[in-house]
């Protein structure tokens, strides 16, 4: 679909009224193709009374048939056959189940330009080497998960020399070793390069309080960078607020704000939401957000608290076309950030309690059926 591919090459990451036209485009034609393809999204979309036409108006957007993330944990759609695919990847599986999502080839020959072009455009991207430590999962050829893969991937925004991993395989599982990252990162300080943290918030809080109770403070080199991606999930109950955390690295690392990045985004969206300078998640071209009503699911203005459905045309592979998260946010217009990106953004509160969702995801199961995969 060349509809898709001029979407995801714009060199204007922040474009959204720019990108109505071509975004409408990719969406249409990404929605024709899921419905020839997947039986399953077909019916739901026959039983709404939805057709690819309807897209005329960026505000048409929410009449595209919207599917829980939950419900791709609990069945399986595909829109090409495994072997057409580039991957499989899953989600984390923190709720003891978990998602399984079909990456083809077109969508990430198209990933690839978004995530360079926003790399440069929050100066991720460095010619200059640095040492990663990544307080995540070692890649291991039974893990299968999107997060595992992301931060594998963010280590290459500079050249890796090398990868420390709080989470290692051992005997069948991981284990956490966070006492070997905080040696790694006194090591570190004396290196000639940066040093990029990048994982969990989660790990980097427990495993900065961890340094801080032995008494371990370091100065890591100039140009060193704190990357967060992946949310507290199992560890909610001890979620600090941002402010508390970039504190904490700034006190223990010697990273300063500014040059800490998060990132938000899902398995099932796997859009680059990136943090500006005033650490907001900006709308990209690449996809699209609505905050809908948890009772009515209809969409809310600008402000409102509501559950986060996302919106994007790059997946061939899977019919995630526009799925509802279990987050609970609000939208705010991109000129009160006050960085510069116009854009509105996204602020997430948390997590919703699971009621609603399950029942949004029974509807859907409902639609289809009986059936596994489709």
């Amino acid at each position: 679909m060349l509809s898709r591919q001029r979407l995801f090459w714009r060199l204007h990451p922040y474009d959204l009224p720019g990108s109505d036209r071509i975004f409408l485009r990719a969406c249409r034609d990404n929605c024709a193709y899921h419905i020839r393809r997947c039986p399953g999204y077909a019916a739901i979309c026959e039983r709404l009374g939805f057709s690819p036409g309807q897209l005329q108006t960026p505000e048409d957007l929410a009449k595209i048939p919207v599917i829980p993330t939950l419900f791709f944990k609990r069945k399986t759609l595909f829109s090409m056959p495994r072997r057409r695919m580039a991957m499989e990847v899953t989600s984390s599986g923190t709720s003891g189940k978990y998602s399984r999502i079909g990456f083809d080839w077109g969508s990430i020959l198209a990933e690839a330009p978004m995530v360079v072009n926003l790399g440069f455009r929050h100066h991720l991207v460095s010619a200059r080497p640095a040492h990663c430590v990544i307080l995540g999962y070692k890649p291991h050829k039974s893990n299968h998960t999107g997060v595992t893969r992301t931060m594998f991937g963010l280590s290459h925004f500079s050249p890796p020399l090398g990868r420390t991993y709080a989470l290692q395989m051992v005997d069948g599982g991981y284990v956490p070793d966070l006492d070997a990252v905080a040696a790694a990162l006194k090591r570190l300080e004396r290196a000639h390069f940066p040093t990029r943290v990048i994982g969990f918030p989660s790990y980097l809080w427990f495993g900065l309080k961890r340094m801080e109770e032995l008494g371990l403070q370091v100065k890591l080199p100039r140009g060193s960078r704190v990357i967060l991606a992946g949310g507290w999930k199992q560890h909610s109950a001890q979620e600090v607020d941002k402010g508390t955390l970039y504190a904490l690295a700034d006190r223990v690392l010697g990273i300063p704000e500014e040059n800490i990045n998060e990132l938000f985004g899902a398995v099932e969206h796997p859009v680059f939401y990136n943090t500006c300078r005033r650490h907001h998640f900006h709308i990209p071209a690449y996809g699209r957000v609505i905050i809908r009503d948890p009772d009515t699911l209809e969409p809310l203005p600008m402000g409102r608290v509501g559950l986060v459905n996302l919106i994007s045309p790059l997946m061939c592979a899977t019919p995630t076309l526009s799925v509802m998260t279990d987050d609970l946010g609000y939208l705010t217009p991109g000129r009160d950030c006050g960085c510069g990106i116009q854009s509105p953004y996204l602020t997430i509160l948390g997590r919703v309690g699971m009621s609603g969702i399950q029942t949004c995801a029974a509807g859907a199961a409902e639609l289809l059926g009986k059936g596994e995969a489709f």
